[in-house]
């Protein structure tokens, strides 16, 4: 481990703000470092560097993203509830509501192990790390990760700065994660490239977005990573050279035809090559197409009349071409992107934009805060995003479990995204991949059920097809009917959306909820009747067995995830036995070695004297002879009271005593050998007496009525269950008096 390094200084941190922060928001950073600082005094990371550190380049990063001040105050603050002395009471009294409710959007999983934010305190132990405290969610590591993201993503939709905090808090996580073990810095990055880098993409941080790709990828595939950046280096003198000199060319070409422009070059990165190498299916040395630039005009008009200049001049590469401006994206980013064979008849990127976009693209809705003039058009595109986050966020109440929400998110909110548009005109965001199915369930979910057809741009198409941005769909149904079971096959590729499939498994599951609500409250029924129980309180039943409703545990029951002897177990810790059987117990000891007990001598020899032959209940006394352990005698017994070896004589009692219940049931059945010996057996390995015995024939049935011993209903329930097995047996049930 290194040697600490000095705290970061305030002075620093303040240098970074905005320059457009008050005093008073200066002097509310101020507080928080110093709070901050305090705290987590005495905490180092696993780099040895004070952890404060950690706070203070988190809070960096936000105000480079020049957020209010009271997200740079969080920021410092993100930590302490979670990690320090600091209550929320604290914060909510020293630094208002807004940073109280920020950082306890940050700190909501305060119950769960930190398998997702990558722990990097140096004192805590990976045992420490993995082992969540009690009542905390348990189950797989993947579970726990699962559910922690979801918490995570439900805050943002509550305020979305919970998020701006988490991303930020990352960022710095992954520039300083070669201090954690590889396994963890694996893992780490993975959970990175799956969720944070497309939340800073949603959110339309690109800066955010492209750092956190790019170091993630180092740790997911550190051979590509490295072999993608020696050629960026090795190649980079040449490749500056080639884009100032398009940077010049371009510029003086939009000047030429009066269209002022800022021309840059267009760094791509580590990871997006990558990417791009999948997709095209090619080395890096025949990506020719790693040259970009981007174009910065004063307004919309000036984008377009851009784009016509570099059209006329190069030829445009066919399918390379979005219009964003005109169809923004999800995240409000708006660009117009081209790709055109240059001079050297090799493919070069542009994107078109004004600076209200670039500042868009940048910072995305963060940009909302940095906004002076024309804050009323911002406040609208960022109430719209905001809305439009919570309804795709609100799919996360239809998942089943907290890695089904996960995987909505996956799917349904990062993906690329696709626009299609209906009959009438209205525009329907898909992700990528999406096939008429997921559009007919995106409409309405009534229409998704009842699909049976599409026609996209006016013709028949297989409901498999992958819609494309521009298309046009028309879904055909039916009357009735619902989904096919063959939609939820991934092999088919008819469904794509997690909101589909769920809605799909919705429908199926509230089919299967009616047959076993049916099942489930008949095999219930028959039970209390074989049992001879009446009238039952299903409300009360369903309630203490942790159901809302008695529907919710007959669909249990009908499903086997409840089972029958656990609702007869229940009932009969409700009721007191005598009510249930009627009758006063009948006491006897135990049929065991046991049924004497010595007092002080477990476990010693015993038998019962001859001589006065003692009956339970009565009073006893033991006598020790000499190799044959002790003889149980009643106390009366005139050998006893004549012996003269009082010192042998022992104080004993009467072994465990267990109530039963005389129970009497019927037993119908087709008559055959060995009938009684059969239920007679099962009766003795229950160790369940026969108190009598009634057999009636009549040709070949059998009517057999017996009194049986049982301690409970659920002995009672499980005799007359193993009876209705054996060989021959109709039905088996008590008989209830009168």
């Amino acid at each position: 481990m290194k040697a600490a390094s000095a705290v970061i200084p305030l002075e620093k941190l303040l240098e970074n703000l905005p320059e457009d922060y008050t005093l008073a928001e200066r002097e509310l950073v101020q507080r928080a470092y110093l709070r901050a600082e305090e705290a987590h005094r005495d905490q180092k990371r696993l780099s040895g560097e004070p952890y404060i550190n950690h706070c203070i380049a988190v809070a960096s990063i936000l105000s480079e993203l020049k957020v209010p001040s009271e997200v740079v105050a969080a920021g410092l603050l993100h930590d302490t509830v979670e990690d320090t002395e600091v209550t929320l009471a604290d914060i909510r009294r020293d630094f208002g509501d807004v940073i109280a409710s920020l950082v306890d959007g940050v700190t909501k999983l305060t119950h769960l192990p930190r398998v997702s934010r990558g722990d990097q305190h140096a004192e805590k132990s990976d045992a420490s790390e993995e082992t969540p405290p009690p009542g905390a969610f348990l189950g797989r590591k993947e579970d726990i990760v699962a559910e922690t993201l979801r918490k995570t993503f439900l805050a943002m939709g509550e305020d979305v700065r919970v998020m701006f905090i988490k991303l930020a808090d990352r960022l710095h996580n992954m520039r300083t994660l070669s201090h954690m073990p590889e396994h963890k810095r694996r893992r780490i990055a993975q959970e990175t490239l799956d969720i944070f880098a497309p939340v800073a993409n949603r959110l339309g941080i690109w800066q955010i977005k492209w750092e956190l790709e790019d170091l993630a990828f180092r740790y997911v595939n550190p051979e590509k990573y490295k072999e993608i950046a020696a050629l960026l280096t090795e190649k980079r003198p040449d490749r500056e050279a080639q884009l100032e000199e398009i940077k010049e060319n371009i510029a003086r070409l939009l000047a030429k035809n009066n269209i002022h422009a800022e021309v840059s070059g267009r760094p791509k990165h580590i990871y997006s090559i990558y990417k791009k190498m999948q997709k095209k299916d090619k080395p890096f040395d025949m990506l020719r197409d790693v040259r970009a630039v981007r174009l910065i005009v004063p307004d919309v008009p000036s984008c377009y009349a851009a784009l016509g200049v570099i059209h006329t001049t190069w030829r445009p590469i066919p399918g390379e071409f979005d219009d964003y401006i005109a169809a923004p994206k999800d995240n409000n980013y708006q660009s117009l992107h081209t790709a055109v064979s240059y001079d050297d008849k090799r493919p070069l990127e542009v994107q078109i934009r004004t600076p209200e976009m670039h500042l868009n693209a940048e910072y995305g809705i963060a940009a909302h805060w940095q906004y002076k003039e024309e804050a009323r058009h911002a406040d609208k595109a960022y109430e719209k995003f905001i809305n439009s986050l919570r309804s795709k966020l609100e799919l996360g109440s239809e998942a089943r479990d907290a890695n089904e929400f996960v995987e909505t998110l996956r799917v349904d909110v990062f993906r690329d995204r696709v626009y299609v548009f209906t009959p009438r005109g209205d525009i329907i965001d898909l992700p990528t991949g999406a096939t008429p199915i997921d559009f007919a369930y995106q409409v309405h979910t009534d229409i998704g059920h009842r699909c049976r057809g599409a026609r996209v741009n006016g013709k028949l198409v297989p409901l498999y097809q992958q819609l494309k941005t521009g298309d046009r769909v028309e879904i055909l149904t039916a009357k009735r009917g619902g989904p096919s079971r063959d939609w939820l096959n991934p092999n088919l590729g008819l469904v794509c959306t997690q909101r589909a499939k769920t809605k799909i498994k919705v429908w199926f599951k509230k089919q299967e909820d009616e047959q076993n609500l049916a099942i489930g409250r008949n095999e219930l029924e028959k039970e209390l009747q074989r049992l001879g129980l009446r009238e039952v309180n299903y409300e009360k039943l369903a309630r203490d067995l942790n159901y809302k409703t008695p529907e919710e545990m007959f669909i249990e029951l009908g499903n086997g995830e409840l089972s029958l002897s656990k609702v007869v177990k229940q009932f009969a810790e409700n009721e007191e036995a005598e009510e249930i059987f009627e009758v006063t117990p009948s006491v006897r000891p135990k049929a065991t070695a046991n049924a004497i007990e010595v007092v002080g001598l477990k476990g010693m020899l015993s038998s019962m004297a001859r001589c006065c032959n003692p009956m339970p209940g009565d009073p006893i006394i033991g006598f020790i002879t000499r190799g044959r352990g002790a003889t149980i005698h009643r106390q009366d017994c005139p050998n006893i009271l004549r012996t003269q070896d009082r010192e042998r004589l022992l104080q004993v009692k009467w072994g465990q005593m267990e109530r039963t219940y005389p129970v009497p049931i019927k037993i119908k059945a087709y008559d055959r050998q060995g009938l009684v010996s059969d239920i007679s057996n099962l009766l003795a390995d229950e160790n369940i007496n026969i108190a009598d015995v009634k057999v009636n024939l009549n040709r070949s049935m059998a009517d057999l009525r017996l009194t049986i011993e049982v301690k409970d209903l659920t002995q009672l329930s499980r005799v007359l269950a193993r009876i209705e097995n054996l060989p021959n047996v109709m039905e088996a049930h008590r008989v209830k008096p009168g």
